[in-house]
């Protein structure tokens, strides 16, 4: 682990703009970062030597199979022998190995560097494929060919593995290949070059921070951190092990004689008021005649709806963290206020680091919630099937934004949750809803995302790999009716009741005063700013919407049920059953203390959540929100407080620095500067209630 000992300072300029502060630590800083790197080795976040043997034994292991597969290729596309002898292909490593902070249990990612008679398509997917598949110690192998970084995925003697495969031009691969070369480049397609760039990156953020152990340590306890706190996932539109890696480093580079403990904190100030979409970089964009196309936000319209750009340094730099949307951004945001919170208190020993990594309350953070249930016929299916219903999450993310004007905020959970009592192989996923706050509110309005579940089903349906027994099911649920095989002892906490004046205030209204003229422009008075409606069916939707040729399958959508009678109270009590296929769609209304019972036993009147919002249940049987936001033009504002005195200026200063945004270094050396702009929204018609 990093030390903390013999602390030198630096000099030297790093980035692409001063530091922040050249200050080194206190004694206070040394002690902390003591305390900081105790508590992540006694959380097992690093692996002994047995574990760190084993890991170089499998690398040998694989690239002495890549040598042979290479090899028996060149003989069977008839090269000479002396062809046979000299071919050769070698294995490197990226991401946290090459970076060096894994931890125990992590995926080892790799890649396979062979000649260029050796393609991607046929010699890797299948020819290579059959090899692992018929091997002993090779266990839930998985090809994604049509990723967006080509990969194999599988377990080598119980390690996980990543296996991407470059074909660069070059008869001959040799052992000592240096893959920071940029004529490596020359002559190989795009997913080639993402491939490269793992290793190249990795190298070069290595190259750019002022000290790599204590860069390591601050990264390992922030991976911990983002973990813990739900927002480890590229896939879902968070942060992934390479963004977190470039965020770390800017933060390295802004204060370069910092140690651990001052890093992690300079970290959370530096992003709470980072002005996004402002880019983070650690070095100039550079162009290259080879003529790949690189992250520009003046020539590629694309690029400037990029909302959180965190830019890679090795060409052709790219934006490594595309895939965030709005509603991700306001979830990081909102944890990096929280670690900034924490921080504070730790240097003012009101807290510990142990504050810093308290697990993330997702199932209590909202009131309703999707769930994404995936079964598969086996295991097998299953591992498949689940993975590329994953991926898709943040497409269902970005369409809810869309086709609500970014009123309906989500937070797609990358976790998996496993239901061990079902006969068929089954996992779901889960994404919190909720109203974008703080918007102005009309009376009436309702969300209606039938439609874009139909949009995202039919796309989740397009699996190349798909089979009769995939099945995907979207339903509605609300927080009390989460199923308990997603909590650790398979039951819920019991959460505290309302005040029991509360509860007979509200089986007191009846049905008519609830209805009537009165109640409704009192409820319109009241604030209300977590009330939610979506216009949805109470009825089961089982997504096999508008399947391709060949599926038979179709969408069942319904009307929804009538109101029950009178008597039923909007202070009930009992548990609901868990969630099932069966639940199907239902309206989304208020937070606990609420009705929240759906399908058949559909609520009249109103419920009141204990923020006082209300929503309002139609003639249908539809809740409808007595909010409805309008959209805000702006993502994140900076803040900014008196009580950090100088560090606030200055930061103030560097990130107006920060501000020339899309930093270009041109072939003369002349360095351009370019202008983000805001992204635009798609605006869809909304169904609302009259």
């Amino acid at each position: 682990m990093g030390s903390s000992e013999g602390v030198g300072t630096s000099s030297k300029q790093y980035g692409i703009t001063k530091p922040i502060s050249m200050a080194g630590p206190t004694v206070y800083d040394l002690q902390r970062t003591l305390e900081l790197e105790k508590f992540l080795a006694v959380s097992g976040l690093y692996e002994n030597n047995e574990e760190a043997a084993k890991r170089e034994e499998v690398l040998y292991r694989l690239g002495q199979i890549v040598k042979h597969w290479v090899k028996q290729l060149t003989r069977l596309k008839g090269y000479t022998d002396q062809m046979v002898e000299d071919a050769n292909a070698i294995i490197m490593t990226f991401g946290s190995y090459r970076l060096g902070v894994h931890g125990p249990g992590a995926d080892l990612d790799t890649i396979c560097i062979g000649p260029s008679y050796v393609n991607r398509e046929e010699d890797f997917f299948y020819t290579l494929h059959d090899i692992l598949a018929n091997m002993e110690e090779v266990s839930e192998l998985q090809p994604i060919p049509d990723a967006h970084v080509p990969v194999m995925k599988f377990k080598f003697d119980g390690i996980s593995i990543d296996l991407l495969y470059a074909s660069i031009s070059r008869l001959i691969v040799p052992e000592d290949l240096v893959i920071s070369d940029i004529t490596l480049l020359h002559n190989v397609d795009e997913p080639t070059v993402r491939s490269l760039n793992g290793c190249r990156v990795a190298d070069q953020i290595l190259k750019l921070v002022p000290n790599v152990e204590h860069f390591r340590t601050t990264l390992r306890c922030l991976k911990f951190w983002a973990k813990r706190r739900g927002i480890y996932s590229n896939v879902t539109g968070f942060l992934g092990g390479v963004n977190l890696a470039l965020l770390v480093a800017r933060v390295c580079q802004l204060y370069p004689n910092a140690v651990p403990s001052m890093l992690v904190s300079r970290f959370f100030r530096v992003y709470t008021q980072w002005r996004w979409p402002t880019p983070v970089m650690l070095c100039p964009i550079e162009e290259n005649q080879l003529g790949f196309s690189f992250w520009h936000p003046r020539k590629n319209p694309r690029d400037r709806s990029h909302l959180m750009p965190i830019i890679t340094p090795a060409y052709p730099c790219m934006n490594s963290s595309y895939n965030v949307s709005t509603s991700t951004l306001r979830v990081m945001m909102e944890q990096f206020q929280f670690g900034n919170k924490i921080c504070g208190d730790v240097e003012l020993n009101k807290g510990c680091w142990e504050d810093l990594f308290e697990p993330y309350s997702f199932f209590e953070s909202y009131t309703n919630y999707l769930q994404v249930d995936v079964v598969a016929a086996d295991v097998d299916d299953l591992r498949n099937w689940k993975g590329w219903v994953g991926s898709r999450l943040r497409q269902l993310t970005l369409m809810i934004e869309r086709d609500t004007f970014g009123k309906l905020q989500c937070h797609p959970y990358h976790h998996e949750y496993m239901d061990t009592s079902r006969q068929s192989a089954h996992c779901a996923f889960f994404v919190g809803l909720q109203r974008k706050k703080g918007e102005v509110v009309q009376e009436g309005q309702q969300f209606d995302i039938r439609g874009t579940i139909d949009e995202f089903l039919h796309a989740v349906n397009m699996y190349m790999f798909w089979k009769p027994e995939m099945e995907i099911f979207v339903s509605h649920v609300r927080r009390r009716q989460i199923p308990c095989y997603v909590f650790p002892d398979g039951y819920k906490r019991l959460r505290s009741s309302r005040p029991t004046s509360t509860r007979e205030n509200h089986k007191s209204f009846p049905k008519n005063e609830v209805s009537g003229t009165d109640n409704v422009e009192r409820i319109r008075k009241r604030k209300n700013n977590d009330g939610l409606g979506v216009r949805e069916d109470a009825t089961l939707k089982k997504q096999c919407s508008t399947l391709p040729e060949g599926r038979g399958a179709s969408s069942s959508v319904s009307d929804s049920q009538q109101l029950s009678s009178s008597e039923q109270e909007l202070g009930r009590t009992e548990s609901p059953e868990p969630a099932s296929n069966s639940s199907g769609f239902a309206s989304v209304t208020s937070d606990s203390g609420s009705s929240e019972d759906i399908g058949a036993d559909s609520m009249a009147g109103c419920a009141e959540d204990n923020t006082g919002g209300v929503d309002m249940m139609n003639n249908n049987g539809r809740f409808e929100s007595s909010t409805y936001e309008n959209v805000s033009g702006t993502l994140v504002k900076n803040r900014l407080t008196s009580s950090e005195g100088v560090f606030q200026h200055e930061l103030q200063v560097q990130l107006q620095q920060n501000a020339m945004l899309g930093m270009v270094l041109d072939s003369t050396g002349n360095v351009h500067s370019e202008v983000v702009q805001e992204p635009v929204i798609r605006r869809l018609g909304v169904a609302s209630a009259v």
